[in-house]
């Protein structure tokens, strides 16, 4: 499974340093901090699973959890 984030879409990145050194090589990978997450979506009656950063909130406070799944519904990813 990749390692994208399904709200925001961050992905892994590469350093760019010019060094080698022996155990990274001449390129470091950083991988975001992903955290599988539930969320009660009362409309539905059902929880949904996301898998998320923690970088960033999971939604907006005034859309809320109905409109995020919406987006991703319309954008085909749910």
């Amino acid at each position: 499974m990749a390692r994208v984030c399904q709200v925001h879409g961050p992905r892994s990145r590469w350093s760019a340093t010019t060094y080698r050194t022996p155990t990274t090589g001449p390129r470091r990978r950083f991988l975001p901090n992903l955290q599988d997450r539930r969320f009660w979506v009362e409309s539905e009656k059902r929880w949904v699973r996301l898998r998320l950063t923690n970088a960033r909130p999971a939604h907006d406070r005034e859309a809320g959890i109905d409109a995020l799944l919406a987006e991703m519904r319309g954008r085909g990813e749910i």
